[in-house]
């Protein structure tokens, strides 16, 4: 089966398809729309519904010179979550091919498509691979908008989300680029923070964590995001200067801290096969190896996407549309559990 995914869900526009036959990514392309959005601090919802609309064209345009769009099976495209204007663009132009090539459409929510997205190398690379054999796995979810500790079971050869920890206020990611928006950084802040704490000493500073007990299944940022904005108020601008690089590495372990912290309490709850991580912050190479470590200490295999597959893109829409599809229904505020 060949499936065509389309993404849409914040400020990237992204076509691709997924071989299922073959287990592997036959095409992608994913336009980014960050230096635009980088003067304003954030994402701009007016430019990236702008930006999708003259997008998409060229996106189309590009597969259908590289590849038959009339031997596509199936064609699903993100309904959610993110912005309803981007998403709303996405949907439309799925909507169309689907009239022009008679093909099934269907949804895929994008929080799945993230939490399955560490998958796609080990169904590339080895043919014998299924989820099953790894399952319950417990899933790390890291984005910008999104912190999410999550299970995932399989029911009669069905895949089965529930939520075990959550952020009641900001996203880790969110946290990264406020905190380096306090440093001077440009948006997006987080990877400016990874590099200049790579100078650092990440135990220069004790950020507070917040939820420190083993019953407390929940995230929070905000109060991570006020405490360096106090500690910045005491000092000089040559002395935030002189120190940023301690600075940003103890802010960094403040947040991966908090993150692996709560992954480590789950494990001691219950055992599971396996250990992922996936979103936009799973770029950050500190993360990804404080939990392989972990994996490594409870002698579980550790999954995370490829680098080009951590951000939003099709090809994990493409890939998940085997295994979770739903009703088209746009639904900005979509949960990982809802599929339906």
């Amino acid at each position: 089966m060949l499936i065509l995914g389309i993404e849409s869900s914040c400020d990237e526009s992204a076509v691709a398809v997924w071989d299922s036959n073959q287990r592997r990514v036959c095409y992608e392309q994913v336009l980014t729309q960050i230096d635009l959005h980088s003067t304003y601090g954030g994402v701009v919802p007016g430019i990236a519904i702008r930006e999708h609309l003259n997008g998409f064209p060229l996106l189309l345009k590009n597969l259908n010179q590289q590849f038959d769009l009339s031997s596509v099976d199936k064609i699903v495209v993100t309904h959610g979550p993110g912005l309803i204007g981007s998403l709303g663009i996405g949907i439309a132009y799925a909507q169309s091919l689907q009239l022009l090539y008679k093909k099934p459409l269907e949804g895929v929510n994008h929080l799945q498509g993230h939490a399955l997205s560490p998958f796609i190398k080990a169904y590339s690379e080895d043919k014998s691979f299924s989820i099953e054999h790894i399952c319950p796995h417990l899933g790390l979810l890291v984005s910008g908008g999104n912190t999410l500790l999550f299970e995932l079971t399989t029911q009669e050869r069905a895949l089965k989300f529930k939520i075990l920890a959550q952020t009641i206020d900001d996203a880790a990611g969110e946290a990264l680029d406020k905190g380096a928006k306090m440093l001077g950084f440009p948006y997006p802040g987080g990877p400016f923070i990874e590099s200049c704490a790579l100078n650092g000493d990440a135990h220069w500073i004790d950020f507070p964590k917040a939820f420190p007990k083993k019953t407390d299944f929940k995230f929070s940022f905000s109060g991570l995001k006020t405490s360096l904005r106090y500690f910045l108020a005491k000092l000089t601008a040559d002395e935030i200067e002189a120190q940023k690089p301690s600075i940003c590495a103890s802010y960094q372990q403040a947040v991966i801290g908090a993150l692996t912290k709560k992954v480590e309490q789950a494990l001691t709850f219950k055992s599971y096969k396996s250990l992922g991580l996936s979103g936009g912050v799973s770029n950050n190479n500190l993360l990804r190896s404080a939990m392989e470590r972990i994996a490594n200490h409870h002698n579980i295999p550790f999954f995370v996407p490829q680098k080009r597959y951590c951000g939003d893109n099709a090809a994990m829409i493409a890939f998940a549309g085997t295994f979770l599809t739903a009703p088209l229904k746009v639904d900005p505020n979509r949960t990982l559990e809802a599929i339906t």
